[in-house]
């Protein structure tokens, strides 16, 4: 845990923010921490600096927070996912807060199981419970915005042209194709398929509504490797 995240609200007036359950184990069973230590804390949405603990025991900690660090700038880049499976849902959400994807769409394709839209892990807050988990790693405070959209046609053909205005846009896809540009970049919208990449039918309309294939080779990437690469070349 990189930083401590409070909700708004949860630090009063004076400072004092109370860490209960699976964050206090932490702070107590893996960090080691007492009275005296201090940590970096940060309220969700605003801003970041130090906490330190007055007092702690096996039903909670009180820290005095000091508040004054804004948060780390994002980077300028809307993500469009095919939706992956659960398990990696959940990895894939982390690892857009911690890269600092302030936008990320999460759609549908041909090679997504219907079965992936029943999860548990899209509930709101599920979903905000392991992107608050990437904030913490990267001392990041303010949440990613998650759009999800079932219908892959509609939302390429109606959405996709209005959010590529003024931005550079690819579609990443496997094969002999342009390599993905290297950071720094401008603002940029990038679309990342399912394992094995979109369909033809797929990288048609992304096409028509002005994306630009590129490709990171020809080997077939986990999605999370393949968003994890993109993302650090964009950087």
């Amino acid at each position: 845990m990189n930083l401590l995240l409070f909700r708004p609200g949860e630090v009063d007036a004076d400072g004092i923010g109370v860490v209960t359950g699976e964050p206090l184990r932490h702070l107590r069973e893996v960090l080691d921490l007492g009275v005296g230590d201090t940590m970096r804390v940060g309220e969700l949405g605003g801003l970041s600096g130090d906490g330190v603990i007055e007092h702690i025991d096996a039903g909670e900690a009180r820290l005095r927070c000091h508040l004054h660090t804004p948060p780390p700038a994002k980077m300028e880049l809307t993500v469009i996912l095919a939706l992956p499976r659960p398990k990696m849902l959940r990895r894939v959400l982390r690892a857009v807060a911690e890269f600092g994807v302030p936008q990320l769409y999460l759609i549908n394709s041909y090679r997504v199981e219907k079965s992936y839209w029943q999860t548990p892990v899209l509930a709101q807050q599920m979903m905000e419970a392991y992107l608050v988990e990437g904030l913490a790693q990267a001392r990041d405070t303010v949440l990613p915005q998650v759009t999800l959209r079932k219908r892959f046609k509609p939302f390429v053909e109606d959405e996709v042209p209005g959010l590529l205005q003024g931005k550079q846009a690819l579609v990443a896809q496997p094969g002999e194709l342009p390599p993905c540009p290297r950071g720094p970049s401008p603002a940029t919208v990038i679309a990342i398929g399912p394992e094995g990449g979109w369909i033809p039918f797929e990288v048609e309309k992304l096409e028509a509504a002005g994306c630009q294939p590129v490709s990171l080779g020809p080997r077939i990437l986990r999605v999370e490797d393949a968003l994890v690469s993109l993302l650090g070349r964009l950087a």
